[in-house]
């Protein structure tokens, strides 16, 4: 069952593979028991030998059109995402293609990052960008996410699910960059259920009535 705002929990916290030349990442042993058919496959990435891939999902106690109210604002990444300390679009009307420029917070290995919308599908709730430039060590940067609704016993609930793949840094491990990366998107995916169940009504009275 999903919990209130102060115990979401990710529900599938880390899952990640080695990659390899040529290897096509697909995560059906264990990701698509939460995800549906219809959303599945935009989670199958394409790893080259210098390439890491991982992804994690979390429950959140509202409905899939309020999480995705939050998560489809390609110009407005910190309204969750608090690492992000300005975000500008630079290119584009908002549809695949826009360009935007991000600025992060001082202490990240990283200064900003231009990245661009790949997919932005409103009826099967998927979101993608990729990082095309930009002061950082992410190269070749591509996230995915998906919504859809959670099976909690007819409670109203939303499961995202987050991937990516990357150009692992010289110097750097698989398993340096999948923990740093993963450790930013669980961050991002907690503050992204807290901001979407402080939206849903049931909250907000719960929180008024205290």
């Amino acid at each position: 069952m999903l919990q209130n705002s102060t115990n979401s929990s990710i529900i599938l916290h880390r899952i990640n593979h080695s990659g390899g030349g040529g290897t096509t990442v697909n995560y059906r042993d264990n990701l698509f028991t939460v995800v549906p058919d219809v959303v599945a496959h935009y989670h199958s990435h394409a790893v080259a030998a210098n390439q890491c891939c991982s992804a994690v999902a979390q429950e959140i106690s509202a409905s899939v059109a309020t999480v995705w109210s939050v998560v489809r604002r390609f110009d407005n990444p910190q309204a969750y995402k608090h690492f992000v300390k300005s975000c500008h679009v630079i290119g584009g009307d908002g549809d695949v293609g826009t360009l935007r420029e991000v600025h992060v917070i001082s202490g990240l290995p990283a200064a900003s990052s231009t990245e661009r919308l790949e997919i932005l599908d409103d009826e099967r709730h998927v979101i993608s960008f990729s990082v095309v430039g930009g002061e950082h060590r992410l190269t070749n940067y591509r996230s995915v996410t998906t919504l859809h609704a959670a099976a909690a016993g007819g409670t109203s609930g939303t499961v995202v699910v987050e991937s990516y793949v990357v150009d692992v840094p010289p110097g750097n491990t698989r398993e340096d960059t999948r923990v740093f990366i993963d450790t930013i998107v669980k961050c991002n995916l907690h503050s992204l259920a807290q901001t979407a169940e402080n939206l849903t009504p049931q909250n907000k009275n719960n929180d008024y009535n205290k």
